[in-house]
């Protein structure tokens, strides 16, 4: 792993295969041998298959394998196979060079694992979809901050919202660490956050993400607002409110999955 843990000898071997770190893939390669092995601790126990989506020139995938675990390695970027064919020369890992975002992942093993440093421009909805499959036991990656701090956010703050409620719904979440760009070549703009899910095993629920969608739609306006400007009805939903004993003028931060559950149940048949 030595020549895949320092800027240098990441830039020398982008350059001896005349290659650069593309922005359009969200190439930004992790080179901290310290926190790769921090994030194969935070994956185990590996249970089950693993699944690593840009694993970009190997290294995670490279600890991974040596940790003992079963990898299947997915990467967009063609032009990266005759560098991952080298560095993971010899190694049991099974390469698919495709789309994530196009990969038949609701035919994954049930109780498979995720552990990705995620592109950026696909952690959202890569990881509500694999969220919705119900086939993962638990999901470790890398995402930028931000992207952390809606996903673990609590009520009234300005990061609560939609992929809040969604993760909440779906698993039990945990922001483990934070990454400062340096731990990367080339550095990001931003800091990175390392997220574990734990699945619960609850299924998809669109009627309540449909609700979610209206109430956040538009943050600035009361619940109730934004609710009728959805097309539910004044006075379902302000039958509704008084039933949760919550005054008209709350705003959707302000209530947690278990209220926004029971406001669904309350506003059934959706409009």
């Amino acid at each position: 792993m030595d020549k895949l843990t320092s800027p240098q000898s990441v830039r020398a071997l982008l350059e001896r295969h005349g290659l650069f770190a593309d922005k359009r893939f969200g190439q930004n390669f992790l080179v901290s041998e310290a926190h790769l092995r921090r994030i194969v601790e935070a994956a185990r126990p590996f249970t089950g298959p693993v699944f690593e989506v840009g694993p970009g020139l190997g290294a995670l995938t490279r600890a991974l394998l040596e940790a003992g675990a079963e990898v299947t390695a997915i990467e967009k970027d063609l032009r990266l196979r005759p560098v991952l064919e080298e560095t993971l020369f010899g190694l049991p890992v099974r390469l698919v060079f495709q789309d994530a975002l196009l990969y038949s992942w609701e035919e994954v093993p049930q109780g498979s694992l995720l552990v990705a440093n995620l592109p950026y421009n696909i952690a959202t909805p890569l990881v509500t979809r694999l969220l919705k499959t119900g086939r993962f036991a638990r999901l470790v990656f890398l995402v930028q901050k931000e992207v952390a701090e809606r996903m673990t956010a609590r009520p009234k703050t300005p990061a609560y919202g939609v992929l809040t409620l969604r993760v909440a719904h779906h698993a039990v979440a945990e922001r483990l660490f934070d990454l400062p760009p340096g731990a990367f070549f080339p550095p990001p703009k931003v800091w990175s956050s390392l997220v574990r899910l734990t699945p619960k095993g609850v299924p998809d629920d669109p009627g309540l993400f449909r609700l979610l969608e209206a109430a956040f739609g538009q943050r600035r306006k009361t619940l109730k607002n934004a609710l009728m400007g959805a097309g539910y009805p004044r006075e379902a939903v302000e039958a509704a409110l008084k039933a949760l004993g919550l005054p008209e003028q709350v705003r959707a931060e302000e209530l947690g999955l278990e209220a926004f559950r029971r406001l669904k149940a309350l506003l059934s048949p959706q409009p």
